[in-house]
């Protein structure tokens, strides 16, 4: 007979409860509450002035072209769609889109791109430790750990003071050894809202030429900075001055397709052969993964960027959340001094000076719905809710 032991830990049934991610909880806390005047600025979408997340115009035009002209579910291959990575090139990379030593693939969202890079890394240099800022988007640390590579944290901000932590990102860059990994948000910094500036840039990229690390850019917000070049200068500045750079890389957001995620992961080594050999390594680990990425989304952005009319309409679009983003801030910044320094910031995020049990007092007396680290959306409320958020907001500010 067989031996059945009562308890072997080795079995599903005995695996530890899983510490449930803080931000889907909120979710579904602020989708129970049904106080109309429920304002929820946990969830990280751009929302309309009516509080809508719409679908773009040009995305609603390009399905229904998908819909008329898509013949075939037929799988596209490993890459993903390659004409979406070649239209992305010019927006992302600008003046190095035609440096064969820069190659692209279609990614599952900025997820699977992030996810992907630090794979790579540690397939070629299993003792990189990655050098990352926090706060940081929530998923960094577990795609890292996933990745099986040590990190090394810093404070990317300081909240009394409102301010980046320079010093202290360019202390860690200083002390990193030679083949690490440097972590940095290229725009519209999350949860923070607080970017480097052309200074810091510059100089960050000058220690990491220097010591030789690899800096590995998270830019999933292009475009609601401060445009679409401006908000990718720091990451072509590292391009500019380092053979290995990794990109990870987002659509769900400029493109306002979420749910359909797609984004893209960006390689540069010292040579086309070296990178076309990464690009061989990046097919093997993305087919243990998901195999093939999803096509929907890819294509939906493929023909917009493919059309000259229809590019020109995204861009408009995106320009306009752009505004809307950039008004609320302002408005937000005038209802109080306290709250000026939200002007000066760029992206969805900012973060709010409060303690988690003051997120709870404006959760449960306001209906007003934040991350416990005082991590709001700009754009997560309607225009009629402004006045009445910043208003609790400086009641628990203040006591």
């Amino acid at each position: 007979m067989l031996d059945h032991p009562e308890a072997d830990t080795r079995s599903i049934a005995n695996l530890e409860p899983v510490k449930s991610d803080s931000l889907l909880a909120l979710i579904e806390l602020a989708r129970a509450d049904e106080r109309p005047e429920k304002i929820d600025v946990g969830v990280g979408v751009f929302r309309d002035a009516s509080g809508h997340t719409p679908i773009l115009r040009v995305v609603k035009e390009a399905e229904r072209r998908l819909l008329e002209a898509q013949d075939t579910k037929a799988y596209l291959g490993g890459r993903g769609d390659v004409r979406f990575t070649e239209l992305l090139r010019a927006i992302l990379l600008g003046e190095h889109a035609s440096d064969d030593r820069i190659a692209g693939l279609q990614t599952p969202g900025g997820c699977g791109a992030l996810t992907l890079g630090f794979r790579l890394i540690k397939a070629a240099n299993p003792d990189a430790r990655v050098l990352m800022g926090t706060p940081t988007w929530p998923n960094h640390a577990p795609i890292i750990a996933g990745a099986g590579l040590e990190m090394i944290e810093y404070p990317h901000y300081d909240r009394k003071e409102r301010r980046v932590c320079f010093e202290a990102l360019a202390g860690a860059v200083k002390s990193a050894r030679r083949g690490d990994v440097v972590l940095l948000h290229g725009c519209c910094h999350n949860p923070t809202g607080a970017d480097l500036t052309p200074d810091q840039w510059a100089e960050v990229t000058r220690l990491i030429s220097e010591r030789g690390l690899l800096p590995f850019v998270d830019i999933a917000y292009q475009g609601f900075g401060n445009g679409l070049d401006a908000d990718a200068a720091g990451l072509r500045g590292l391009l500019d001055a380092c053979d290995e750079v990794l990109a990870a890389q987002s659509c769900d957001k400029n493109f306002g397709v979420y749910r359909d995620r797609v984004g893209s992961l960006w390689v540069k080594t010292g040579s086309a052969a070296a990178t076309k050999t990464a690009m061989s390594h990046l097919l093997q680990i993305s087919r243990e993964f998901w195999s093939m990425p999803p096509d929907h989304a890819a294509a939906a952005v493929r023909i917009v960027l493919d059309d000259v009319q229809l590019s020109a309409d995204w861009r408009a679009e995106l320009e306009t959340m752009r505004e809307r983003i950039n008004s609320l801030r302002r408005r937000i910044a005038s209802a109080d001094p306290k709250l000026a320094y939200i002007a000066d910031q760029k992206g969805m995020f900012s973060m709010l000076p409060l303690t988690p049990e003051q997120v709870l007092h404006l959760r449960e007396r306001h209906a007003i719905y934040m991350a416990d680290s005082g991590r709001f959306n700009v754009c997560g409320m309607r225009d009629d809710d402004v006045d009445r958020f910043a208003s609790a907001v400086l009641e628990v500010m203040c006591g």
